[in-house]
């Protein structure tokens, strides 16, 4: 007897990029609608994520559609594509290097080994502009651009141990001063001119995550034009994974041509049955 499709399993991969994790989806027959994807990536009531993408072969490329937990689309996610290098090396549609389409133009991968993955990128599409983003009583100065998606970058004096990720994270994520895309925020420390440590609140997941690849280069651009970083440098992560960020810049410490490298594996191949989609919505308490 034929299942009808409400009732039918889904494959779907599992993979982790320097702590970003994802669901993907190999050539689905259909893209999947954002309750699903909002269904699958709640933690704890279904299988879990920080976003989900769908790959498929288009000529002589593959083609990234990415979506953020919430299930709305992303033009970029570097950790994802990252992602979907590794998946299309596993599942035989390149020796190790490729092109990828993605939302936000085409990137060089490559799958370096077992664990990394590197992309090859153009510069950001701006450079970073000083932004003052006013909480309550106190105003946050940071250094605002886009690489792929808006960040909002905070060189971050201190510790990053006892850094409001949280707290100050959702507070400026859809600040005014972003306009009504907001942005991603980065808690950036420069600990030497070749490394430096970062945690990341990213929109459409709504929380924290453990890195954020975007995040990694425009933290890295922020730090550039300010003179204190140069390339090649190191990002340590939410993770505990490191990102090698390497290029050229400018007389003005602009990126012309850059790469990141870091972490990234399939962790599984499973089923998805219609139990992932049972999501409840949160309850009223009396």
């Amino acid at each position: 007897m034929r299942l009808p499709a409400s009732d039918r399993s889904l494959e779907c991969y599992r993979l982790s990029g320097g702590g970003n994790d994802f669901l993907a989806l190999a050539e689905p027959t259909i893209e999947p609608e954002p309750e699903e994807i909002r269904a699958w990536c709640t933690r704890g009531l279904s299988l879990g994520a920080d976003g989900l993408f769908t790959l498929e072969r288009v000529a002589d490329r593959v083609r990234m559609n990415y979506f953020n937990a919430d299930g709305r689309p992303a033009a970029l996610c570097l950790n994802g594509t990252r992602c979907a290098a590794r998946l299309a090396a596993r599942l035989g549609w390149t020796d190790g290097s490729l092109e990828i389409e993605t939302g936000a133009g085409i990137v060089q991968a490559e799958v370096v080994d077992d664990t990394m993955v590197r992309l090859v990128l153009d510069p950001p599409q701006s450079r970073p502009e000083h932004r003052t983003a006013t909480v309550g009583a106190d105003d946050w100065q940071g250094w605002y651009l886009l690489v792929g998606v808006p960040q909002f970058v905070l060189l971050w004096p201190e510790s990053l141990a006892e850094a409001p990720v949280t707290t100050l994270g959702a507070a400026l994520r859809r600040h005014s001063v972003f306009g009504e895309a907001g942005a991603n925020i980065m808690f950036t420390r420069v600990v030497a001119p070749d490394r430096f440590e970062i945690r990341s609140y990213e929109r459409g997941v709504e929380a924290e995550t453990l890195a954020c690849g975007t995040g990694v280069l425009a933290s890295a651009a922020a730090a550039l034009h300010n003179g204190l970083l140069s390339l090649p440098t190191t990002a340590l992560t939410g993770g505990g994974f490191e990102f090698e960020v390497a290029g050229q810049v400018d007389s003005e410490g602009f990126p012309l041509a850059w790469s990141l490298a870091g972490d990234a594996r399939l962790l599984a191949r499973l089923d998805l049955h219609p139990g992932a989609r049972a999501v409840p919505a949160p309850p009223v308490w009396t």
